[in-house]
């Protein structure tokens, strides 16, 4: 059972796998994977309730709980593989003009394989 394991915050799609004692098949988070789940991240709620992209109504509190989450735990620990079509496209399916892609800092990304 080598599948990526795959999780998106912020419209951000993280590859979660290195992970694997938490978000694989069992473990804690696993509820998170697979979907947008930024509101269960900014309120540490596996609800599946809060398992949505939707941020609204959430505190100031949470909100920089999720940044602070985002910033230290995801964009730190796991590699950035794409965007969800929500953070790229406007409503209509347009791209979004306003779009830009998150930096990663401490990641060192090769061309070997």
């Amino acid at each position: 059972e080598d599948q990526p394991i795959y999780l998106a915050v912020k419209g951000v799609v993280f590859d979660v796998t290195s992970g694997k004692e938490f978000y694989g098949r069992g473990a804690p988070y696993n509820a998170l994977t697979g979907k947008d789940s930024t509101r269960g991240v900014a309120k540490m709620s596996l609800d599946p309730a809060d398992l949505t992209h939707d941020i609204t109504g959430l505190t100031a509190k949470e909100l920089e709980s999720l940044d602070d989450v985002f910033t230290r735990v995801y964009k730190a620990k796991y590699p950035i593989v794409g965007y969800t079509a929500r953070r790229i496209l406007n409503e209509d399916g347009s791209p979004n003009l306003d779009f830009k892609p998150e930096d990663q800092p401490h990641f060192d990304i090769k061309d070997e394989f």
